[in-house]
């Protein structure tokens, strides 16, 4: 006889989006323990459907002994498509590519004719987390406010980045794995100089880029967007920068997820995290 698998301490539900006119599906892994005064903190992972189990499982693992790993307990949620590869993918491609009046295509994409489906849906995604799924969040748990994280791989990662650039305010700490900087032309970069010239912080923020060494031209891309933000050198945004040994796109994820999320944890200062590191 077979059964299913239940994870225990964790919830699915769907979110209708007025915002976004899509259907979400929610994971949300809440902890065992009784919650803090303060509320749990929380972690928003992109691409639910794919990483919302990597996210889930350090956090309930490590946290179990918090002083020696430096996870603490926290709500994890992850927000996933659903339908076909194909639907997903094109919905990801609205999703978390911001709008523009026109978009370049890399000479890859032209080559192989790939059919993306519409762009430009990503400040109505931050509007779909800021006035649907964070009260709805919020409602449901018991949450620290001053505490919330986002976590995207690749075009996900774009999104963190923007989301940083643009409103800043929705989160403590932006997690960019891989993050597809290349997008239309490179135009996260025009993004990061508006974002300089007009930078406040409610309160202190944190950003942690990572990228597989294996990734080729996103590893330079990573790079520059680094030594640019760098030689700015912003008060109250601390930046952290690691290059994973031997990974590749598809292979990153699972492998610095918890050095992200400890470095969302407050754990690293800047001066101890391993980050400048170079190619093999």
């Amino acid at each position: 006889m077979t059964e299913k698998v239940t994870l225990d301490h964790t919830e699915y539900w769907k979110l209708d989006s007025m915002v976004m006119e899509y259907v979400f599906d929610i994971k949300v892994s809440i902890p065992s323990a009784e919650p803090p005064e303060e509320g749990f903190p929380i972690i928003y992972m992109l691409d639910g459907n794919s990483h919302f189990q990597y996210g889930r499982d350090v956090v309930r693992l490590q946290s179990r002994n918090s002083p020696k790993t430096f996870v603490a307990p926290a709500i994890v949620v992850g927000i996933g498509h659903h339908g076909t590869e194909k639907e997903v993918s094109k919905q990801r491609f609205y999703d978390f590519t911001p709008f523009a009046d026109q978009y370049s295509y890399p000479d890859r994409l032209k080559e192989h004719a790939v059919d993306l489906g519409p762009h430009g849906g990503a400040e109505k995604l931050l509007d779909f987390m800021e006035q649907e799924l964070m009260p709805e969040i919020s409602r449901r748990y018991t949450v620290d406010s001053r505490c919330q994280t986002l976590f995207g791989h690749s075009l996900g990662g774009l999104f963190v980045l923007f989301a940083l650039f643009t409103r800043s305010q929705l989160f403590t700490n932006f997690l960019a794995c891989s993050p597809s900087i290349w997008w239309n032309d490179h135009e996260i970069l025009e993004y990061e100089k508006k974002f300089y010239e007009n930078i406040t912080f409610d309160t202190p923020k944190n950003l942690f880029i990572a990228v597989g060494a294996e990734e080729g031209f996103m590893v330079n891309d990573a790079k520059i967007l680094v030594s640019n933000m760098d030689s700015k050198k912003a008060e109250d945004l601390q930046t952290a920068f690691y290059i994973a040994p031997d990974e590749n796109h598809g292979s990153v994820v699972p492998t610095i997820m918890s050095r992200a999320i400890r470095f969302s944890n407050g754990v690293y200062q800047h001066s101890e995290i391993p980050t400048r590191q170079t190619q093999r």
